[in-house]
C-alpha cells in the first residue's frame, strides 16, 4: 500500500507540475494603470524598457575628478539610470578637443584630466549611463567674453547670429572687423534680459559642418550611451538677420518670383537688405525652422552610422507650438521623421496641472519614440516634483529627469537639507511596493 500511496503521489506532482506554468502562461495579471499606455506602445512580444531616472549635470560639477566620484556615488544610491552631463557649454570643451578650446574652468586641473572620460569609466561600474549634453547654437555669455583667442566668436565672427534691429547696417561690413563683434555685442547687451548670449546661426553652412565634426568626435573617441542636443534654436524671432542668412533666402525666394518680381525686389534691396524678409515672413520663418530641422537631421544620421546604439535626445520647450513659432525649434517634425530617439520637454512649471497638460501632449506626438518628462528640480521642492514623476508614470512616458543635478545637493529654500534625491530615492521606493 505504502508503494503504491508513493507511485500516486509522484504521478500526481508530475501533472501538477505540468499545468501549473500552462495556467501562468494564460492568464497573466493585467498591469497597473499607470504602465498600461507605455506597454501599449510597445512593439508585440517586446519587453518595456525600464524607466529612466535621469539628471541634468551641470558644466560646474565637471571641474574636478572629486566632483565627479561624488556625482556618481549619489546617482548610484539615490536609484538614478542616466546622466546628462555638459560637455560643451559656451563653445568650449569638458572632454579633450582638438576643434575647441579646453573650458577656462579646466584651468587648475592638470591637462591629463578628461571631465568626460572620468564621468563614464565612473558610472559605467556601476551600470550607470552617460548622455554627453552639447549645446548647440549657444556659445559666449554676453557679459563674460571667452579669454581663449582660439574661441569661435573670435575666429569666425561671420558665424554668430545677427539682430534685425542692426541687419541693415551690419549686412555690408566686414565680419573679419573687430567693429562686426563688437556692434553685435554692444546691441546684445542693451537687450540682455531676451538674451542667454551670443548664438552662431544654423543658416550659415559651416556652423553645421562644425557642430556635426564635434558631435562625431565625442561619438567617435568616448564610450558614452547617448548625445543630447541642447539649445538647438533660434533665441527668439529678432534672430537671425546675418548677411548669409538673408542671402541664402533670397536666393530661394527668386527661384519663385517672376521676372518682374525679381527685378523691383532686387532694386529695392539694394537700399533694404530685409526687402525679402519683409516680403515674404512666414516663408522666411519657415526657412529657419528648416535650418535648424536640417541640422539635427545631418548630426543624427552622422552619429548612427557610427554609433547606431547611441541615444539621441532632445530638451525643447514643452509649447511644441511657441517653440517652433518663436524658436524656430520645430521638435514634432523631427519625431515625426525618426531624427531623434527621446525627447525631453523643459515642463519647469511648478504647477502640476500644466505639467500634465504639456507632457501629455508630448506624449502624444511622439510618433513611437520615447519621451522623458523634465521637470524644474530647482524652482520647486521634492514633493511638487514627485508629483510630477506620478504624471510621467500615468501618461506613459519612458522617463524624466531633474534639472538639476546641482540644485538637489546645493541647501536653499526648496531644499533646506540638501537632500532632495534622497527624498525622491525613497518616495520612488514606497510607490514601487
Amino acid at each position: 500500500m505504502k508503494r503504491a500511496g508513493a507511485i500516486i503521489c509522484f504521478y500526481m506532482i508530475l501533472l501538477l507540475s505540468a499545468i501549473l506554468p500552462l495556467q501562468q502562461t494564460a492568464a497573466p495579471s493585467p498591469p497597473p494603470p499607470s504602465q498600461q499606455n507605455a506597454q501599449t506602445s510597445a512593439t508585440p512580444n517586446s519587453t518595456p524598457r525600464p524607466e529612466t531616472r535621469a539628471l541634468w549635470v551641470k558644466r560646474t560639477t565637471m571641474v574636478s575628478p572629486e566632483s565627479v566620484r561624488a556625482l556618481v556615488m549619489r546617482a548610484k544610491e539615490n536609484g538614478f539610470t542616466d546622466l546628462i552631463v555638459q560637455v560643451r557649454g559656451r563653445g568650449d570643451a569638458y572632454y579633450n578637443s582638438s576643434i575647441e578650446p579646453r573650458a577656462e574652468d579646466l584651468a587648475g586641473q592638470p591637462a591629463s584630466f578628461d571631465p568626460l572620460s572620468v564621468t563614464i569609466d565612473e558610472a559605467h561600474r556601476y551600470g550607470i549611463k552617460i548622455h554627453a549634453w552639447i549645446n548647440i547654437c549657444v556659445v559666449a555669455d554676453i557679459d563674460s567674453l571667452p579669454r581663449s583667442k582660439d574661441h569661435l566668436i573670435y575666429k569666425h565672427p561671420e558665424w554668430v547670429m545677427v539682430p534685425r534691429g542692426i541687419a541693415p547696417e551690419l549686412y555690408n561690413i566686414p565680419p573679419d572687423g573687430g567693429s562686426y563683434l563688437n556692434r553685435i555685442l554692444e546691441f546684445s547687451r542693451v537687450h540682455h534680459d531676451e538674451l542667454e548670449g551670443l548664438f552662431v546661426s544654423p543658416a550659415n553652412p559651416e556652423v553645421k559642418q562644425n557642430l556635426l565634426n564635434i558631435w562625431m568626435d565625442v561619438a567617435t573617441r568616448y564610450d558614452v550611451d547617448g548625445l543630447h542636443f541642447d539649445y538647438v534654436r533660434y533665441p527668439n524671432p529678432q534672430y537671425d538677420y546675418s548677411h548669409i542668412s538673408i542671402d541664402r533666402f533670397r536666393d530661394e525666394m527668386e527661384k519663385k518670383l517672376t521676372d518682374e518680381e525679381r527685378e523691383t525686389l532686387a532694386a529695392e534691396f539694394r537700399d533694404d537688405p530685409l526687402v525679402y524678409v519683409k516680403k515674404f515672413p512666414a516663408a522666411y520663418a519657415q526657412f529657419q525652422r528648416d535650418q535648424v530641422t536640417e541640422m539635427v537631421e545631418r548630426i543624427y544620421k552622422g552619429v548612427k552610422k557610427i554609433k547606431p546604439n547611441a541615444v539621441i535626445s532632445a530638451a525643447v520647450f514643452a509649447n511644441e507650438e511657441d517653440a517652433a513659432r518663436s524658436r524656430f525649434q520645430d521638435w514634432k517634425e523631427w519625431l515625426r521623421m525618426g531624427y531623434l530617439d527621446v525627447v525631453c520637454p523643459m515642463a519647469y512649471t511648478h504647477d502640476t496641472e500644466t505639467f500634465r497638460q504639456q507632457m501629455q501632449g508630448a506624449v502624444n506626438l511622439a510618433s513611437g519614440k520615447r519621451v522623458w518628462g523634465g521637470i524644474g528640480a530647482f524652482k520647486q521642492p521634492a514633493e511638487s516634483a514627485l508629483e510630477k514623476i506620478r504624471v510621467t508614470r500615468e501618461l506613459g512616458a519612458q522617463g524624466f529627469i531633474l534639472f538639476s543635478y546641482e540644485s538637489s545637493i546645493k541647501v536653499s529654500d526648496i531644499n533646506p537639507h540638501g537632500d532632495y534625491l534622497e527624498k525622491v530615492r525613497n518616495s520612488l521606493k514606497r510607490s514601487s511596493g
